[in-house]
């Protein structure tokens, strides 16, 4: 199949998508700020051993939700247009309602058969254990109705779900914590279940998903490409839970009685880095890939917008993820409320350039989503993830909380780079040279900045110090553009 290069399409697409990450950055900022809250509050309402449970029952809930629901979304997400042009949408989403019903039936069936293994693995009291399996049923029905959100490109309507999703689960959490206090981390599955509920019945009528369902015989020509997609697509964001999830088990399993203090660490300095920075990223992602797979499948040329929209993620991330981890320490003591978590710290540069490299791969795996070959994705994340288990299992005896930096660092680093090495043929993408050339400049001042500031500025709180710094690198960053513009 050939596609061709559209270079008016492709600015037409470029305007677009700035306008559509307009609409979602309100979401995704305050899911960003949301989060950054969330931790001092959870830190502060309960202990260390009770937020350690949490992290582990979110593990839990995230490592079903991929089996089982989150796929069946993505494959919405990926589709949609397809039988929107074929005009089929009600037979498309009767199969997507039939095949998460038969998977939620699957699950409990699973979990009850396999009881006694889950609890082996996740260690959780019995009232987590129920309520995580059905917590996951309003989980899965939002993450269907937002994936056909974004697919309809409603992204004010995704922005809005999100926000007061967000907020609505602080809220209820901080209620139910403070009004029972023998609830425990209980308190926030319960205010989970509560908001996204509420969510769900909203997205039904944002969606119009009313208008659109209809009973249908479900044919299997339209199956067969969900279930081919999905599969591999959630094979590999298993392995990207074992990449992300699983050192907070391994911790757990490796300290004395398994407590789960350990894991509580771990889960904080998850919580410093992959749920802060994650949204303020996806503003770029979530506004483009629908685009990239409607340009797609008018037989575009996707590449040169790919690449560009890699170069301002990178232009985003890198400056961020770096002056987090220059004050790693500041960020912390400011987040986290339990000294016994404050050394979260330690993983805060490890796990955020992980996550420069998770987010990299957004775009240097698109071309197996774009191809239906995500079985490869699998194989490479897959490879990845065991890789991060074995260096948890042998560093963590011997370096401890540095030991699962390493380890999720390592495992992030080496996904990057095989989807940069194994690449399909026609969708290879270029470099943003420039862009790369341009942050260099930018960051050698605010390198220079950075030494002022830590040999006659100790006194100025890290928060200022950090935003000064931004500042400085995208003056400099963007004054260093428009010269090049000027004298080119």
């Amino acid at each position: 199949m050939e596609y061709v290069e559209n270079k008016e399409l492709e600015e037409k697409e470029i305007k677009g998508m700035f306008k559509d990450m307009m609409k979602y950055a309100p979401s995704k900022l305050c899911g960003m700020f949301g989060n950054m809250i969330t931790l001092p509050i959870y830190t502060s309402l309960f202990t260390h051993e009770q937020y350690g449970l949490y992290t582990i029952s979110i593990a839990m809930l995230s490592f079903l939700c991929i089996i089982f629901s989150d796929w069946v979304g993505l494959a919405g997400l990926r589709f949609f247009r397809h039988h929107q042009l074929v005009n089929d949408l009600p037979k498309y989403m009767t199969t997507l309602v039939a095949i998460l019903t038969i998977n939620m039936l699957l699950m409990f069936s699973l979990a009850l058969i396999f009881k006694d293994p889950m609890y082996s693995l996740f260690n959780v009291p019995f009232k987590y254990y129920i309520g995580v399996l059905f917590l996951i049923i309003p989980v899965a029905i939002r993450a269907l109705l937002s994936q056909i959100l974004r697919a309809q490109l409603k992204s004010v309507s995704y922005t809005v779900a999100t926000i007061l999703n967000q907020f609505a689960t602080i809220g209820l959490t901080y209620v139910l914590a403070k009004v029972f206090h023998n609830l425990g981390a209980a308190s926030i599955l319960i205010s989970m279940a509560i908001s996204i509920t509420a969510i769900d019945i909203m997205l039904l009528y944002m969606s119009e998903v009313h208008k659109i369902f209809k009973l249908q015989k479900i044919e299997w020509k339209i199956i067969m490409p969900i279930v081919k997609y999905g599969i591999p697509v959630a094979a590999t964001s298993l392995s990207a839970w074992i990449i992300t999830q699983s050192n907070k088990l391994i911790m757990q399993i490796m300290s004395e009685n398994h407590e789960f203090t350990g894991s509580g660490i771990v889960g904080a300095g998850y919580q410093l880095t992959l749920p802060i920075l994650m949204p303020l990223f996806a503003m770029i992602t979530v506004a483009a890939i629908p685009r990239i797979y409607n340009m797609y499948e008018a037989k575009v040329d996707v590449r040169p917008i790919i690449t560009r929209i890699m170069g301002y993620y990178i232009l985003l991330a890198i400056p961020v993820i770096t002056v987090m981890s220059l004050y790693n320490i500041d960020l912390t003591h400011l987040l986290v409320k339990k000294v016994e978590l404050h050394d979260a710290s330690l993983l805060v540069p490890f796990f955020s350039y992980g996550v420069f490299f998770l987010g990299l791969t957004d775009y240097t795996t698109l071309q197996y989503h774009l191809a239906n070959k995500t079985h490869i994705d699998f194989i490479i994340k897959l490879i990845s993830g065991i890789v991060g288990v074995i260096l948890n299992i042998v560093l963590i005896p011997k370096m401890g909380i540095v030991g699962v930096g390493i380890a999720t660092f390592a495992a992030n680093a080496l996904y990057c780079l095989l989807s940069m090495i194994i690449v399909l043929p026609g969708l290879n993408l270029y470099v943003p040279k420039r862009t790369i050339l341009y942050i260099i400049l930018a960051g050698i001042p605010s390198a220079g900045i950075y030494y002022l500031f830590t040999q006659y500025a100790q006194g100025v709180s890290g928060a200022i110090q950090m935003c000064g710094l931004l500042t400085i690198f995208y003056v400099v960053y963007f004054g260093i553009k428009k010269l090049v513009v000027k004298f080119s």
